[in-house]
């Protein structure tokens, strides 16, 4: 007779195997998560880069701009002659109320006189534009109702005037100041 046969043994996974396996997908999802993170931290370090170099733009723009508006305060102080009417290389006359401010016109801006200025080892150009405002203003202080009544008392006149400077150059920030000038 035959002898009999034994039974086979059922085939066992290692369980090491399978272990490893879960182990490499947890360590792939953690370097998923890791290099995220480190990307998020890439482009915020960026951004801020790019808004420092926004803010040291803007402060060199506004800079020049200001240059430019002393520049115009010098030209008004010698009371230039003014064209009747309109611009004329940046010296406009009196504004009409029902027109569109001077300084939004292309044209005036074309004409204006540029303030040459180094700030930070570049040179600005920006340009300005001297509005008379009035030219029949009594002087601060010198008219007052307290005592004395009526326009006798008071004494001279000074001239008002606008100065708009603006700082505008190519791929670069853009800034507008204005400052009223009274010349006596």
């Amino acid at each position: 007779m035959n002898a009999p046969r034994p039974m086979p043994l059922p085939v066992v996974r290692a369980p090491a195997l399978q272990e490893g396996a879960a182990t490499l997908a947890m360590v792939l999802i953690l370097l998923l998560v890791v290099t995220l993170i480190a990307l998020a931290s890439v482009r915020g370090t960026v951004m801020e880069e790019r808004m420092s170099a926004s803010t040291r733009d803007r402060g060199l723009a506004f800079q020049a701009a200001e240059a430019a508006l002393r520049e115009g305060e010098l030209v008004a102080a010698s009371k230039p002659a003014l064209p009747v009417s309109g611009c004329v290389a940046g010296l406009c006359a009196a504004p009409d109320p029902a027109d569109a401010p001077v300084w939004d016109d292309p044209s005036v801006w074309a004409g204006a006189p540029e303030a040459v200025v180094t700030l930070g080892g570049q040179t600005a150009r920006p340009k300005f534009i001297v509005e008379l405002l009035a030219d029949d203003v009594p002087p601060a202080a010198s008219c007052t109702t307290r005592n004395v009544i009526g326009e006798n008392a008071c004494s001279g006149t000074e001239r008002r005037y606008r100065i708009t400077a603006l700082s505008r150059e190519e791929g670069r920030a853009e800034v507008m100041l204005q400052s009223i000038y009274a010349v006596p």
